[in-house]
């Protein structure tokens, strides 16, 4: 893609645009919502100059792992509640999820090709957003000609930003792996061992109630492929990594299966809700694709995220019944990925309380999670306009999954224990209720989308994506 020539947009009267660098899920969420507030934005994008280890594209929000969102349901789930709550606040990236989602059951996953230029192309034609295909190389110092900047390079900051930062702050970047499951052509699956259906019929955005491709497995498969991960060549680690944890949420599946011979049947491959129609029996243990493309011709291995070389993963995964043939669109691998120690460096504002000019967004503040980053870019972005207009926004209510999330990044009694997190219920302030179960979440969602309101009320206008 070209770079945008500043000169064809129609510029704000604020004295100097607003910079952001990185144009990942937060980075083009933030400059949306500048541009949107009618702030003009410097967007920064090092790809194609500079690629990572992880994207295959130059285009914004790429996304590099899954294709899902995670939940829709905003009654009951906190993702899904985020997603409610970012529709209310005019996100792009909501509004491109919309456009091009694929069914997936319960939850909102996106066709990943369609999803980022629909992104990319909203950027590139709005008035006040410049697009620079250029590294940054190291935190811009406050001047006339950088005014506020927003940082959102993501889990993979180039080595000169990442040093530039940890030089700034004195702190040492956190870090974790993340890993990205394959994806297998779907004309390569064998559909007569294999067969379509969500988790207990259940329909979503998109969705008709039988919308994953489901792999059983009996007893004795199930324990000879559990062997076969655990023993299977894996990626090596530099001497440098070999202390560097994993995050929870992504766990690379042989190391799943490294923590018990049943912990797989309780994770990514448990059983419940599915019948195999081709014995009419529950499977012992079931892998399950998603749909990864609006043509349907690609599915991903839901939970396989995978450390194996790659030479192993086509022996490995073609154990399983129904993939025998299976032809791989691309393989899992594994990056490394880092964040600041953001309770202790950020303010309730995300800006860096060393240098106040600069705001940290998305994945690298320690929120986990595609939308989860996506949500932080949006609250900087608006943070960010507000400045640049010498207005004022105050930080969401915690009774918000916008709230929850800025709080846990900017909460000081976190910061010695600080991990990255999805969006939780257990990030809010327990309701005023004794229910339990579905009632208590129902009481966390009803609270939550009647503060929003208010918040909305008194800090921007309200606009549904």
């Amino acid at each position: 893609m070209s770079k945008v020539d500043a000169a064809d947009k129609t510029q704000d009267m604020t004295p100097h645009p607003v910079h952001v660098v990185g144009a990942g899920m937060a980075g083009s969420e933030a400059a949306w919502q500048i541009a949107e507030a009618g702030v003009s934005v410097v967007l920064h994008e090092m790809r194609p100059a500079r690629g990572t280890e992880a994207h295959q594209t130059d285009r914004c929000a790429e996304l590099v792992c899954s294709n899902s969102f995670r939940s829709d349901d905003s009654e009951y789930n906190a993702v899904g509640l985020l997603h409610h709550e970012m529709r209310q606040c005019h996100s792009l990236i909501m509004r491109a999820a919309n456009a091009h989602q694929v069914p997936a059951g319960g939850a909102l996953a996106v066709d990943r090709n369609g999803f980022a230029e629909a992104v990319t192309t909203a950027l590139t034609q709005h008035s006040l957003i410049t697009i620079q295909r250029e590294e940054l190389t190291a935190l811009p110092e406050a001047s006339a000609a950088w005014g506020d900047v927003v940082i959102a390079t993501g889990p993979l900051t180039s080595p000169s930003l990442a040093e530039s930062i940890r030089a700034l702050t004195g702190e040492d970047a956190l870090a974790f792996f993340d890993a990205i499951a394959p994806i297998v052509h779907r004309e390569s699956i064998d559909m007569s061992k294999a067969w379509m259906q969500s988790r207990y019929d259940k329909t979503g955005p998109g969705g008709t109630g039988a919308d994953y491709i489901n792999c059983g497995m009996d007893k004795d498969q199930y324990e000879v492929f559990v062997r076969e991960l655990i023993t299977a060549p894996k990626t090596d680690f530099k001497e440098w990594e070999k202390t560097t944890a994993y995050f929870e949420g992504c766990l690379p599946i042989e190391v799943m299966a490294e923590r018990g011979l049943d912990t797989l049947r309780y994770g990514p491959m448990k059983p419940v809700g599915l019948t195999n129609p081709h014995t009419a029996n529950r499977p012992y243990a079931v892998v399950q694709l998603r749909q990864d493309n609006a043509l349907g011709t690609l599915y991903n291995l839901v939970g396989f995220q995978t450390k194996m070389k790659y030479a192993e993963q086509p022996r490995v995964f073609r154990m399983i019944p129904g993939l025998e043939k299976a032809e791989f669109a691309r393989l899992g691998g594994l990056h490394r990925n880092t964040f600041i120690n953001s309770p202790r460096l950020l303010d309730p504002q995300l800006r860096l309380k060393t240098k106040p000019h600069i705001r940290f967004a998305g994945q690298i503040t320690g929120v986990e999670g595609y939308i989860e980053s996506a949500s932080i870019g949006l609250l900087a972005g608006r943070f960010a306009a507000a400045a640049a207009k010498n207005q004022t926004v105050t930080p969401p209510p915690r009774t918000t999954a916008l709230g929850a999330l800025l709080a846990h990044i900017t909460g000081l009694a976190e910061a010695e224990t600080f991990q990255p997190m999805n969006v939780n219920f257990g990030l809010f302030p327990p309701p005023d209720t004794r229910q339990g179960g579905r009632e208590r979440k129902l009481a966390y969602t009803q609270q939550a989308k009647k503060d929003l309101q208010a918040w909305l009320s008194c800090n921007g206008r309200q606009q549904a994506a």
